[in-house]
């Protein structure tokens, strides 16, 4: 089986992609969504995140309140450093459960934002970067997130930019609203296919 990682900047539309590619039948492993999902079940997380950062960024029924967690890792690469060794590893061992339970598919897909910062995506077999203008990029988090564009800065400015992703990629997305995704998706696909043989 061949491991597929997808990556891009916030708002870049990896979760458009990894869409498709779920259409074309092709298991996606959300590697965000386990980490914020984490951060509300997983008790050695929470216990590890409290005693760094405190109490107060977990309401009284235990559940993260993001904001107050966004605040302190948004303007301090060190604390956000410090998030990533907590949650990745668990992140990691429920990606290697899910591997083999998709153990009989041609390929499948590691969607996560940070793939390149963390190192994972070295143990991938084939990397897709999703890219998109900042200006773009910017507008959609806006929309989607309710934020202030300054916010939106800060979380770009924790995570590589798009020259550094395409070093590292096999595959480069364009999403800029001009170019169609599903051609360049289709492409990468049969291009993935051709290894599976």
């Amino acid at each position: 089986m061949i491991k597929v990682g997808i990556t891009g900047g916030i708002g870049s539309g990896k979760t458009i992609v990894c869409q498709i590619f779920k259409k074309l039948g092709v298991p996606v492993f959300d590697a965000d969504s386990v980490a914020k999902n984490l951060l509300n079940t997983n008790s050695v997380i929470k216990d590890k995140l409290i005693s760094v950062f405190g109490n107060n960024i977990y309401n009284n029924d235990g559940q993260l309140i993001k904001k107050e967690l966004s605040k302190i890792i948004f303007k301090n690469k060190s604390a956000l450093k410090k998030v990533n060794s907590i949650v990745h590893p668990v992140v990691n061992q429920e990606y290697i459960q899910w591997i083999k339970i998709h153990k009989d598919s041609k390929y499948t897909i590691k969607e996560a934002a940070i793939l390149i910062e963390t190192g994972t995506y070295k143990n991938l077999d084939i990397i897709i970067s999703v890219i998109a203008p900042v200006n773009i990029r910017i507008k959609r988090i806006i929309k989607r997130d309710g934020v202030k564009k300054q916010d939106v800065i800060n979380r770009m400015n924790n995570q590589i930019n798009d020259e550094e992703r395409i070093k590292k990629s096999d595959f480069v997305i364009t999403n800029d609203e001009k170019e169609l995704i599903i051609p360049q998706v289709l492409y990468i696909e049969k291009q993935i296919l051709k290894n599976c043989i």
